[in-house]
């Protein structure tokens, strides 16, 4: 195994010397040692695909017990509407365009690409691990394949999962629209070469999807379990329920939503035991648990694909339906119970979590995270004021407060429509029409003006990274 090389900076050694002497930030003092962290994301789950957020028939008792006992964010976003840039704005706090993860000739990262995230971006999982913190990778990586680009080289001690989609690797013979039109039960996991690793080791290949996601949940429970004596982050990246869909056969068959609902009750389990092992660990009240998804859902997919509840279109759009996601954080030693309209990104998990556990903010690179933390402790209202919507390394879209303009608008997988450029954007009040149903921006011609005002002084300091996601092998 290659371990992480990287040498923590002078700052970190700083904010560790700071804390063995003072002790942990005054966030943190009702407990008197920082906080472990849990992220579960999920993948191409739409924002109406569990309980707390509507669904009639997927069963979620775990998803609706975290979202009593803490909170629910109803306008929660991610940095990118599909997989690669999303998953690198949550672990840097950046937008994806500023580190080179997001490109306008490939969305996303595959089996024969060259990079991945650079090694020069700071993750979540370093600002933690040079605060003492052991950290694991558990799931879906999609951040690079080859061994440089790992999760044992970006700052996780620990990693265990497959390193990109999982219908990638396709092995069977059939066109791409024909093997898709098939059943279900005629979709085997066999039919994916994907690896399982551990580390940077192929332990599996192809991964039997049919049990992974079990497997996920049980390897952070044994994360807990061994590492509970010391702070720790996890990030539980499932890679369903993005197709092909499978399920164990304790789930398989249960849910009256059919497969989809299947795969997001076994997440939903393995959630149940990631709980109760924190409970029975005595580590309930001094973790922070935060469940949400990398995307809205792949529309295209039918019956197999998710639902966005009221919000417009899915994955790989800039309306609603594809960046903003169900967000769940739970904490009973920490979290204030409540429901929250304001808005929060995944982007802001970095700032949140780093300056909860005491560490600083570097200050040599834009960080577009900002901190979420007396929300989630005091119920106070965000800092967060704003979104940029990135198709590729384009703005597409701006949300200011309640108002969001669309300059250009354009479709996903074949639906929702061609690209279209704007002249005069699009307006919609996100609080009265999330759907985006009623145009507005003949009524409000200011509110236009200050997003455009908005957008130049943002793009007057962009400075975009080297594409990483364009060159293949």
């Amino acid at each position: 195994m290659k371990l992480n090389l990287r040498t923590p900076t002078i700052k970190a050694f700083s904010t560790l010397i700071l804390i063995t002497i003072f002790g942990p930030s005054k966030l943190t003092a009702q407990n008197q040692t920082p906080p472990n962290f849990i992220i579960i994301f999920a993948d191409d789950l739409g924002y109406g695909d569990i309980g707390p957020f509507g669904h009639p028939t997927i069963k979620t008792p775990h998803l609706d017990r975290m979202a009593y006992e803490g909170q629910k964010w109803t306008n929660f976003y991610v940095g990118a509407s599909v997989c690669t840039p999303s998953r690198a704005a949550l672990l840097t706090g950046r937008l994806p365009v500023r580190s080179g993860m997001a490109s306008h000739k490939s969305r996303v990262l595959f089996p024969d690409s060259k990079y991945g995230l650079p090694e020069n971006e700071i993750t979540l999982a370093e600002q933690l691990k040079d605060l003492g913190y052991s950290t694991a990778c558990i799931g879906k990586w999609h951040l690079g394949h080859k061994e440089p680009y790992l999760p044992t080289n970006q700052g996780f001690d620990y990693y265990f999962g497959i390193p990109y989609s999982n219908d990638m690797d396709r092995i069977q013979g059939d066109e791409y629209k024909n093997y898709w039109s098939r059943s279900n039960d005629s979709i085997k996991t066999e039919h994916f070469n994907v690896p399982l690793l551990r580390n940077t080791e192929i332990i599996e290949r192809p991964a039997n999807q049919n049990t992974i996601t079990t497997r996920y949940s049980n390897e952070a429970v044994s994360y807990i379990k061994k590492n509970k004596d010391k702070p720790f982050f996890i990030y539980l990246a499932h890679n369903l329920p993005h197709i092909p869909l499978f399920a164990s056969e304790a789930f398989k068959g249960k849910s009256k939503r059919g497969l989809y609902g299947d795969v997001v009750e076994e997440i939903d389990n393995g959630i149940g035991n990631i709980l109760k092992t924190l409970k029975e660990e005595d580590l309930a009240k001094n973790t922070i648990v935060v469940f949400t998804s990398d995307n809205g859902p792949w529309l295209s997919f039918g019956l197999n694909g998710g639902s966005a509840g009221l919000l417009k279109a899915g994955k790989g759009t800039t309306w609603e339906g594809g960046m903003r996601v169900p967000t769940v954080f739970w904490g009973p030693g920490h979290i204030k119970p409540g429901v929250v309209t304001d808005i929060g990104s995944t982007m802001d998990l970095f700032t949140t979590f780093t300056q909860w556990a005491g560490g600083k903010i570097s200050q040599d690179r834009i960080i577009d995270g900002i901190d979420l933390t007396k929300s989630l402790t005091e119920n106070r209202e965000s800092e967060r004021d704003h979104m940029f919507y990135y198709r590729g390394d384009e703005i597409y879209a701006v949300r200011l407060k309640n108002y969001k303009a669309h300059f250009v608008t354009q479709g996903a997988y074949g639906q929702f429509g061609e690209r279209i450029e704007h002249n005069k954007p699009l307006l919609y009040d996100l609080n009265k029409d999330p759907s985006e149903n009623f145009d507005i921006s003949a009524d409000h011609p200011e509110i236009i003006l200050e997003i455009q005002k908005l957008v130049a002084s943002h793009n007057s300091n962009m400075i975009k990274g080297k594409d990483q996601l364009a060159e293949r092998e």
